[in-house]
């Protein structure tokens, strides 16, 4: 079973998303600032990381950052969630270090094509 962090601010969409993913046999740890996240990122070692980008604090582009500039979690997928899908944001959150990208409202189907995607041995 692979262990999926959710990073997310939004109460209604970690407990809609959160659900989701367990129903499918996913092991959940949520963070809900970039700061948690991180945090979480380091003591629970999950196999891929859900990164909302608005965050408080230190947001999502920052954190995303910082994992992977981290040698022990540079292997960690990160894939971009954002409401704000502006030209460029797919290129920006790529050069921010995150594996993939998907807009919000979440396609479940889609978000989780591109989870199974991630986490297929190479």
């Amino acid at each position: 079973m692979a262990k999926v962090l959710l990073v997310e601010d939004n109460e209604m969409n970690r407990d809609m998303l959160g659900r989701r993913l367990q129903r499918r046999g996913f092991e959940l740890v949520i963070a809900i600032d970039g700061e948690e996240g991180l945090a979480k990122a380091g003591s629970e070692q999950p196999d891929i990381i859900l990164m909302d980008m608005s965050l408080p604090g230190i947001d999502g582009w920052e954190a995303t950052r910082r994992l992977k500039a981290m040698p022990e979690m540079r292997a960690i997928p990160i894939i971009a969630l954002t409401a704000h899908a502006m030209s460029g944001d797919r290129e920006k959150a790529l050069e921010a270090g995150c594996d993939d990208y998907d807009t919000k409202p979440v396609e479940f189907d889609r978000l989780l094509g591109k989870i199974e995607s991630l986490l297929k041995p190479a």
